[in-house]
């Protein structure tokens, strides 16, 4: 790997991560959610976490994910390394992600669609 390319990824924090969110918005076709309405809550997933210091080496990291294939009940937001699955993901359903699950550690039950933590290979 070159220097610049590992450079990078210490500035955004990769290093630091302990848990990921992807969020389905932004579709070519949509059809989970309405687009401007998921866009709202990516927008508001960025200013939240950056808000509560959660990005870089505050140990959260972010992905707008074009479609996550559940095409129904959106915003569909992925959090790893749980593998947790969310439904119906507006703001209001985002805040309480952030709280209970990112800064928290729980997953945010009324909302879970699934869950499958990724395992180490041991």
């Amino acid at each position: 790997m070159s220097d610049e390319l590992k450079a990078k990824a210490e500035r955004l924090g990769v290093p630091c991560i302990r848990r990921h969110i992807f969020l389905c918005c932004d579709q070519t076709k949509p059809k989970c959610s309405d687009k401007e309405a998921s866009l709202q809550s990516w927008e508001y997933l960025k200013r939240r976490l950056a808000e509560q210091r959660l990005t870089g080496e505050g140990g959260g990291f972010r992905t707008k994910a074009n479609c996550l294939q559940i095409c129904a009940g959106g915003p569909i937001a992925l959090v790893y390394p749980e593998g947790a699955w969310y439904h119906s993901c507006t703001p209001e359903v985002l805040e309480q992600i952030i709280e209970r699950h990112l800064i928290g550690g729980q997953p945010v039950e009324e909302f879970l669609i699934t869950d499958h933590p990724l395992k180490s290979e041991e």
